[in-house]
């Protein structure tokens, strides 16, 4: 089938949705509908702004769609038209058959693990704080119980042991996208024989909170790092320490992800930089002068 001829809807806001998005329109598939989150309050001024994805595809001339919620999608959307799919890649929502089912050939998600593994909110962050060596990137077909429908490919790949989440989501958005742009035609003449997942094999993950940035200067430097890698950049690690008896909060802002560590070394040893809470950014051994007399 020709590129042209598909028909689909694209859902998606952030890094991983942008770079799956730009891959596919550099292989040529230009969706007809974008599918985002609301305009949302950001920056120190809490200005209203709309997500990166929205405002390219408004320059571009595509319909942008944002509902604040699912039933918003049920109740005569723009979704309620043509399609051959919809795409999804990190919408943040669990979407209902009801929404999946609506296009020719359902629905396919760009998922950043090897499912079954890390099914769920947080693989990237999960598969970097577990200190995996390896991930990789699926594709599946949606139903409506979550990351659990069957796939149509899979890419591993080896994990950069400096790379942070941040950068991972872009890097599996790019191997997502190039991906689709594989099989999609494959996949909608039918050619293309999708393979169940091994169920039994399933782990799953937590959605990401600030809390589970916290971390002691007795903690593990080998969790520091892996922590560090996992939320960078949200929510960030840090400790607590008192100061003027008071206790304050530090945010850890830079870490050695290179020296080799011993097992038993602790978070002191490959902290580079911090922000202690109400400062500017300081190097490791100013902040002990400063902070640890």
């Amino acid at each position: 089938m020709p590129h042209k001829s598909i028909s689909f809807a694209f859902f998606g806001t952030g890094p991983l949705a942008e770079s799956v998005l730009a891959s596919l329109v550099r292989g040529g598939y230009i969706p007809k509908l974008i599918v985002t989150k609301p305009d949302s309050p950001s920056g120190r001024h809490m200005q209203l702004t709309s997500p990166h994805i929205k405002v390219w595809g408004e320059m571009k001339g595509i319909n942008v769609f944002q509902p604040e919620s699912l039933k918003d999608i049920l109740s005569g959307s723009p979704l309620h038209g043509d399609f051959d799919i919809f795409i999804i890649a990190s919408y943040g929502k669990l979407i209902p058959d009801s929404i999946l089912s609506i296009p020719k050939h359902g629905t396919l998600n760009v998922h950043p693990s090897l499912l079954p593994l890390y099914r769920g909110p947080s693989p990237i962050e999960s598969v970097l704080l577990d200190g995996y060596i390896t991930t990789g990137v699926t594709i599946i077909k949606l139903d409506n119980e979550m990351d659990h429908g069957p796939i149509l490919v899979q890419n591993a790949f080896d994990i950069d042991p400096e790379i942070t989440a941040g950068k991972m989501e872009v890097l599996c958005g790019q191997i997502g996208g190039d991906l689709l742009v594989q099989v999609l035609p494959s996949y909608i003449d039918g050619t293309l024989k999708l393979k169940e997942q091994d169920h039994s094999k399933a782990t799953f993950c937590k959605k990401i909170t600030k809390d589970m940035g916290e971390v002691t200067l007795v903690t593990s430097a080998i969790v520091v790092r892996r922590k560090f890698r996992s939320l960078s950049p949200w929510p960030g690690i840090f400790f607590f320490t008192k100061h003027h008896d008071k206790q304050i909060r530090v945010k850890i802002a830079d870490v050695d992800l290179v020296t080799p560590i011993e097992i038993t070394e602790m978070a002191g040893e490959v902290i580079k930089s911090v922000i202690p809470e109400g400062k500017s950014e300081m190097d490791w051994e100013s902040f002990k002068r400063g902070y640890m007399k």
